[in-house]
C-alpha cells in the first residue's frame, strides 16, 4: 500500500516490522524519530496491531499509519483505525504527535487525510474519542469535521457520518 500524502505530511502505512520496531522502542535503519517518539499510546496501538496480524492477518488499510513531516521523512506521531469497518460500515479511529510538534496543525491534516481515505473505501461512519479535559484532541476532530455525539464525566465522542 501506498502512503497517504497531504501537503506537509505523509501517513505511512505500517508493516508488521515497523510495529515491531515501535514496540521495541528502536527505528529500523534509514527510519528517523522525533524526541518523544514512540510515547506509550503509539507502542500499545502498535502492539494491538501485531496481535491483529496475528490473530486476523494484516489489516491494511484498516491499520496504523506512521505520521511523516514530508519534508525531511522524521516521524511526529501516529494515526490510525482500531480494525476494519463493521458490519454497518463503522471504524474507530485514534491519533498522538510528539509534543515537539502539537499546536502546528498536523493532527488536523493527518486526521482530514485518514477520513477521506476511509470515504474512499466505503467507510460508513468513523468515531473518535478524547479525555473530557483534551481540548486540543476534541478540536482536531471537529476542525477536521466531526461532531459531537456523546459525552460523559471523562470522555467526548465523535464521529462523521456519510450516505452511502
Amino acid at each position: 500500500m501506498s502512503d497517504l500524502g497531504t501537503p506537509r505530511l505523509l501517513l505511512h502505512a505500517m508493516t508488521p516490522a515497523d510495529a515491531e520496531h515501535v514496540v521495541a522502542g528502536a527505528p529500523a535503519a534509514g527510519v528517523r524519530w522525533a524526541p518523544g517518539y514512540p510515547s506509550p499510546g503509539e507502542q500499545g496501538a502498535a502492539a494491538r496491531f501485531l496481535a491483529t496480524c496475528a490473530e486476523r492477518g494484516d489489516p491494511t488499510p484498516f491499520g496504523s499509519y506512521e505520521i511523516r513531516l514530508r519534508a525531511d521523512g522524521v516521524v511526529i506521531g501516529g494515526i490510525g483505525f482500531h480494525g476494519a469497518p463493521d458490519e454497518r460500515g463503522g471504524v474507530t479511529i485514534g491519533y498522538g504527535l510528539v509534543e515537539s510538534v502539537r499546536g502546528q496543525g498536523y493532527a488536523s491534516e493527518a486526521l482530514r487525510a485518514l477520513l477521506r481515505f476511509a470515504r474512499e473505501q466505503g467507510v460508513a461512519r468513523v468515531l473518535g474519542d478524547a479525555d473530557a479535559g483534551n481540548l486540543a484532541s476534541q478540536h482536531v476532530m471537529t476542525a477536521a469535521g466531526m461532531r459531537l455525539v456523546g459525552e460523559d464525566a471523562s470522555l467526548r465522542c465523535y464521529a462523521v457520518e456519510w450516505a452511502s
